[in-house]
């Protein structure tokens, strides 16, 4: 656009503000219900928007998602522009932590000042750190029109937020600033104090509260509380923390409420939410997220395997199958012994008795003979076979399968869970039908339901595998307990922990250049050792890192009554039905009547 030789002062004061301070844009939005002559920047687009109150927001929601994030407004109401705006920032994909706006004054005449200084005191103004308010001045006189450059003070004490900070003032008749200050000085480099509000809860590794102070002087810590003292250290900010322990992570609701953790955050009673928050699809549809702070993998710790009972250490040497083949195996030589002696007489007997190679019988017919001979053979590699399993059965302990991936949880039929629907966030949408099964076998249950579950070998639970190989496990599991779990070794699903914030938050992006120099020093995996170490259960931990090398540790024993007992119960069972049957034929044939020839 060219610029007439004649101007406005306030349209040549905006193109000073453009060719200075918005260079870096990639776009700027014109929201003005007047016309404005300026020039923009080769490397700048624009849109501009004739603003209507009753489609306010779509038509800035319509320029943030083409990135068009900088605003210049010229309205009668400006008010009216600060309250769409935020809505959009809840309906919009785009979040940009510098967002700058620029209002200007609708008319040259001092009752506009009010209008545009009362921008302030909006809520919805505190959770924009860069804004610029040119407000005309007392001191403009005749052609020369005097300009205040003003902003909220964003920074310090929190009843100093709201208040209006004078930075420079500009004179069109000299054409320049009085001070040359810089125009939008909240960069997030020093906050003064500011108050910034944390939602957490007690959740080990990830945040401690409630500490001794003889632990700890501030009463907190944790790798995540880390992070966030050491962004306050940073940038000069005081931590509040904003705790809903009974709801723990929370959720949110379709109204844009909700309660724990991301409740806190997304109604704004907490500017940053913390606490193993991972990058959740849902809530990143309505907040913003930083850089990734720690990769976790979830995994489950499951009844572990019980050496097998004695009683059927006997049926041990075979598979299922393979006691199924040889009772195939078993009917079907009695078949064809039957066909090749024409006549069912002890069959079974002599099928049996050759399966466990004794001999029958001599007999004449070479089908017999054949099929004697093939038996025997058979038996004498079935024999050898089963008393090798047998001997190892006795020598090595035989355990329970047990469960080592998703796929052996589901077919277990085993629940399992934790405290909180956040565990199954992450692959709630999955339309995998593993996971869709395991998702109907996770319940959650009171941490003291939970405790007492640890001891019933029901039930498997949710745990973290962390990255310097510590595990996040809940209280609820105890030494005595993690002695009879052991960890899968499949994991479930791997997952990021982010902090969370709101839409376009200024924190956003100061936060994660922080959490990118924490894994550049290798702070990140240091910390999560020093909290492991000083705040954990280091049995808990220990059981669970060892749970797989039990069997490993198990004494040899020598051969006693109960690796016999199985046997014995065969044995006499055995004798009992044999004895039965035997009674039952003496019976039969003493209560049959005699017949006299």
């Amino acid at each position: 656009m060219i610029i007439p030789s004649i101007l406005l002062p306030i349209e040549i004061l905006l193109n000073i503000l453009i060719n200075e301070q918005l260079q870096e844009s990639f776009c700027l939005t014109f929201v003005t219900e007047t016309k404005l002559t300026v020039k923009i920047p080769k490397n700048v687009s624009s849109m501009i928007i004739q603003p209507n109150n009753s489609v306010l927001v779509e038509q800035i929601l319509d320029t943030s998602e083409k990135g068009c994030s900088d605003y210049i407004i010229q309205m009668h109401e400006p008010e009216n522009f600060m309250i769409a705006f935020e809505k959009v920032n809840h309906l919009g994909d785009i979040r940009r932590s510098d967002k700058k706006l620029i209002f200007l004054p609708f008319q040259d005449d001092l009752d506009n000042s009010s209008i545009l200084t009362d921008i302030l005191s909006l809520v919805e103004t505190g959770f924009v750190a860069n804004i610029l308010l040119i407000v005309p001045s007392l001191q403009s006189s005749g052609d020369c029109m005097v300009y205040d450059m003003i902003t909220h003070t964003f920074v310090g004490a929190d009843e100093e937020v709201q208040m209006p900070l004078y930075l420079d003032r500009w004179d069109s008749c000299t054409g320049h600033f009085e001070r040359g200050a810089s125009l939008f000085p909240h960069d997030m480099s020093n906050l003064y104090g500011k108050t910034v509000k944390v939602a957490a809860f007690t959740y080990k590794p990830y945040v401690l509260l409630d500490l001794d102070p003889s632990l700890n002087p501030l009463g907190r810590d944790g790798m995540e509380m880390r992070i966030i003292d050491e962004f306050c250290r940073w940038v000069n900010c005081t931590v509040e923390i904003i705790r809903d322990d009974a709801h723990e992570w929370g959720e949110i609701y379709e109204n844009n409420t909700g309660v724990g953790v991301l409740g806190n955050v997304v109604e704004d009673r907490a500017d940053i939410g913390i606490t193993a928050l991972y990058s959740w699809y849902e809530e990143y549809r309505v907040l913003d997220f930083s850089a990734p702070i720690i990769r976790t993998a979830i995994t489950c710790v499951a009844p572990a395997p019980r050496v097998l009972t004695s009683w059927d250490l006997p049926l041990v040497p075979f598979t299922w199958t393979m006691w199924i083949c040889l009772l195939f195996a078993f009917f079907y030589a009695s078949f064809a012994l039957s066909l090749a002696q024409r006549s069912t007489d002890n069959i079974f007997l002599d099928t049996f008795g050759m399966m466990i190679t004794q001999t029958r019988e001599d007999a004449t017919s070479w089908r017999i003979r054949s099929i004697t001979g093939w038996m025997l053979v058979t038996g004498l590699i079935i024999d050898n076979a089963y008393g090798g399993g047998l001997a190892s059965s006795f020598t090595v302990p035989k355990y329970e399968p047990s469960i080592d991936t998703v796929e052996d949880l589901v077919d277990r039929g085993m629940e399992w869970g934790a405290t909180h629907d956040a565990w199954i966030f992450s692959i709630i949408l999955s339309e995998e039908p593993l996971i869709k099964s395991l998702l109907r076998q996770f319940k959650t249950y009171p941490a003291d339901i939970l405790k007492q579950k640890s001891f019933s070998r029901s039930m498997a639970f949710s745990i973290e595998h962390l990255p310097a190989g510590y595990f996040a496990i809940g209280e609820y599991i105890t030494k005595e307990a993690a002695m009879d779990l052991e960890i899968m070794l499949d994991k479930v699903y791997y997952e990021q922990c982010v902090v969370m914030l709101r839409k376009s938050s200024p924190y956003t992006a100061k936060l994660s250049e922080l959490v990118g120099r924490l894994h550049q020093s290798g702070l990140m995996l240091s910390w999560e050792t020093q909290v492991a170490l000083k705040y954990l259960d280091f049995k808990v931990q220990l059981e669970v890192r060892l749970s797989r090398a039990r069997k490993d540790l198990e004494e040899i024993e020598p051969l006693s009554l109960k690796q016999l007992l199985g046997i014995y119960i065969f044995y006499f069972g055995g004798l009992a039905l044999a004895l039965l049957v035997f009674f039952g034929e003496l019976l039969f044939k003493c209560s049959k009547p005699s017949i006299v020839l």
